[in-house]
């Protein structure tokens, strides 16, 4: 595992090690967001027509894409460090859909359109992934950890005219959320986080077969350039579908084509800075605010991969959530959204309208 840089052993006196951790953050991140971003002021970028699929695909993917969010806006919007690729559509309560890895916020093509029947649905790229844009990694990764990026995903819904949101999270979205709810409770009205444990417990409880089944965890946290390099060295396609029990093959061809579009230097690159961060600066946070629990309203979802189910996720959740409403696993595998989606959709419906 790679070493990190580490934060301070002890407070200043009267500053707990959590808060001080926070200000550091803050700080860091402030200093050492790239210029241009920083530079301008924040505001829609640009929004693309419905000829824009067809006239400049590189940019902004496939009609038929496009056509799986019917009446969605696909836009780049700035925040304080960086540019946000998202789609948002129809109306009602908003709804904030955040994305894992290593795919992109087309994630959701099977529920988005749906759920936009009844609430404001915004599908974003988390910084580095898909087309949001890359900002410089910053001391110990700080513009690529989950408080950071929680930051990007607050400035966007406060843009799209919504301080406070309901929220769902799938893998590294899942953490994110996590993290948003520990550092802004006040903006977050209900959460659903999809098959994700908290990284603290991850990192501690580690065991042969999760080190076996998640390889990419400590692969991807290994020093520039060694995981961009080796990844890099085959086509996007070959690595989405073959990468271990998570590949992408079985997508429908549209989507498939979007994620391998979307995987290039760029995405690789925010992927590794993304999961070095989580080995670092997120870890550190997250032992600093370890038993400090969020009171946001909470449902579980997890898939058993074919395994009979079991209790971990709700035991787990319920040390760092003080108002699990709700936990339910599915035989599915890790993308319930793309495997079980009328069930997931059913569950958000119930879960956010109560």
């Amino acid at each position: 595992m790679t070493s990190h840089p580490k934060s301070p052993d002890r407070a200043p006196e009267g500053v707990s090690r959590r808060d001080l951790v926070h200000a550091l953050a803050a700080g860091a991140a402030a200093a050492s967001i790239a210029a241009p971003a920083s530079a301008q002021p924040t505001a829609v970028v640009t929004e693309a027509t419905a000829a824009d699929y067809v006239r400049d695909p590189t940019r902004w993917g496939s009609r038929e894409v496009a056509d799986l969010f019917p009446g969605f806006k696909h836009l780049d919007m700035r925040t304080k460090g960086a540019i946000i690729r998202l789609r948002h559509g129809g109306s009602g309560p908003p709804l904030l859909l955040l994305h894992g890895h290593p795919v992109n916020h087309v994630s959701w093509y099977r529920i988005a359109a749906r759920l936009a029947r009844d609430y404001h649905v915004v599908c974003a790229d988390l910084r580095g992934y898909g087309d949001s844009s890359l900002p410089e990694p910053g001391p110990n990764g700080i513009n690529y950890s989950f408080r950071v990026m929680a930051e990007d995903m607050i400035e966007v819904m406060q843009q799209l005219g919504h301080p406070r949101f309901n929220l769902v999270g799938h893998d590294r979205g899942a953490r994110l959320s996590h993290r948003m709810c520990l550092d802004h409770p006040e903006r977050v009205m209900k959460v659903s986080l999809i098959d994700g444990l908290p990284t603290y417990h991850v990192f501690t409880h580690t065991t042969k077969d999760w080190a076996l089944g998640a390889w990419h965890w400590s692969f991807l946290a290994q020093p520039e350039p060694f995981p961009e390099t080796l990844i890099g060295s085959v086509p996007a396609e070959w690595y989405l579908r073959n990468r271990g029990g998570t590949g992408l093959g079985n997508l429908p061809k549209p989507v498939f084509d979007e994620f391998v579009r979307c995987y290039t230097p760029k995405t690789i690159k925010g992927t590794c800075h993304d999961y070095r961060a989580n080995a670092g600066i997120d870890f550190e946070m997250d032992t600093a605010d370890r038993g400090r629990k969020f009171a946001t309203p909470l449902l579980i979802l997890w898939g058993t991969r074919g395994a009979p189910p079991t209790d971990e996720y709700p035991t787990v959740w319920r040390e760092y959530a003080s108002n699990l409403v709700a936990a339910e696993s599915f035989n599915s595998g890790h993308y319930l959204h793309w495997d079980v989606a009328d069930q997931v959709y059913d569950r958000f419906v119930k879960f956010f309208t109560a």
